[in-house]
């Protein structure tokens, strides 16, 4: 007798009939199965797996929404041979709004967006946050053919599929899949175009980013953006990286939201100029008594900045704009964790909103002391 509550289980084939059936399933899916291992698939049976029908499916809806960018570039910024178009991709997230990295659109003269069915349209930058290299393009005469949302780049699990749409060299509405890898560090990752600098960490995956994918979606499989394609991780400047970095999904949101109701990004900044303590003459750093060289000289404390209203004190030169003795304040550790660089105070205070309030460690006059610093609004220049 069956317990109550327990599912009834399909009758099992007896007889003839049930022989003949259950030989034809199993003729049918070794067939099928041969196919697939052989790649000898009908054209009525194209896609195979629920993997494949899944990525199709993202992929047809996605790329309605994914534009190629081409930006003429300024002729002072060009030298004899250059190409003077920069191509890279984006993607719709409003009606008339596009984002896409801001080094693909630096320094241009004109912008074209190419829609994926090839309508071609000018565009105009809206706003721009070289902070995590991110832009927002805005077109006129044209409604997005669809639109992306953002999902939750906090969420990514390790070995989850991803998939890139984007313009790798110059190959409109190309769709690449991969999984993610890691959350790394921005300090891990070789960057020396001078943004992003306030990217705390970058989305890793193996899903193709090649140079023309920048600006580009990172879909999860239910299609919504996880990240937006920056740049690839290559051993040499020859040999394209299979390694893709992207800017988290979650940041960028934040940015856009930022963009559009104040003009600029409202992460946290101590507003003043830093020099790296191990790029600082040993003789100074014996006169501060300093051991190490690990931390952040600050330099200039312009008025009016978070930092000048905590007291943070700023560093001498001399005429020739040479560091002086006694040099100004070094910051060691935020928040309690100690700091390599500049590179780390200004991602670890960027991870911070106006309003709060960060701890720094600085040596001064041969002492610690802590320094509260309550993080101001940004406001246009």
């Amino acid at each position: 007798m069956t317990p109550p509550g327990t599912p009834a289980r399909p009758a099992p084939c007896t007889g003839r009939l049930g022989l003949r059936v259950l030989g034809a399933a199993l003729l049918l899916s070794g067939a099928v199965a041969g196919a697939y291992i052989t790649g000898r698939v009908s054209a009525e049976r194209a896609l195979v797996t629920p993997d494949e029908v899944n990525t199709v499916e993202v992929a047809q809806k996605a790329i309605q929404a994914v534009v190629r960018i081409d930006n003429r570039l300024q002729r002072e910024r060009l030298q004899v041979g250059d190409d003077p178009i920069d191509t890279g991709t984006g993607f719709f997230y409003k009606k008339d709004l596009i984002v896409t990295n801001y080094h693909v659109v630096q320094y241009q003269e004109s912008l074209t967006v190419t829609l994926f069915n090839g309508r071609r349209v000018s565009a105009k930058i809206e706003g721009i946050d070289p902070g995590i290299d991110i832009a927002i393009l805005r077109v006129t005469g044209v409604t997005a053919p669809a639109t992306l949302s953002f999902g939750s780049s906090a969420r990514l699990i390790p070995g989850q599929k991803l998939l890139t749409i984007g313009t790798p060299l110059r190959i409109q509405n190309f769709v690449g899949s991969g999984v993610f890898s890691v959350a790394a560090s921005a300090r891990d990752l070789n960057r020396n175009d001078g943004f992003a600098n306030e990217v705390g960490q970058y989305i890793v995956t193996t899903a193709s980013i090649q140079q023309g994918n920048s600006g580009g979606p990172v879909l999860d499989s239910r299609g919504a953006v996880v990240g937006v394609a920056d740049a690839n991780v290559s051993a040499n400047g020859l040999i394209p990286g299979v390694i893709g970095i992207a800017v988290p999904g979650d940041l960028v949101k934040q940015s856009l939201d930022d963009l559009e109701k104040i003009g600029v990004p409202q992460r946290g900044t101590l507003g003043v100029t830093m020099v790296d303590l191990d790029n600082l003459d040993p003789a100074l750093r014996q006169l501060a008594g300093l051991n190490s060289s690990e931390g952040a000289l600050v330099d200039e404390v312009p008025a009016g900045t978070a930092a000048a209203r905590a007291g943070l004190r700023g560093s001498l030169r001399n005429s020739k704009d040479q560091l002086l003795a006694p040099l100004g304040d070094i910051i060691v550790a935020v928040d309690g964790q100690r700091v390599r660089d500049s590179f780390d105070v200004i991602r670890l205070v960027a991870a911070k909103r106006p309003g709060q309030t960060v701890t720094l460690r600085v040596w001064r006059n041969k002492k610690s002391v802590d320094v509260k610093v309550t993080l101001l609004k940004r406001t246009l220049q």
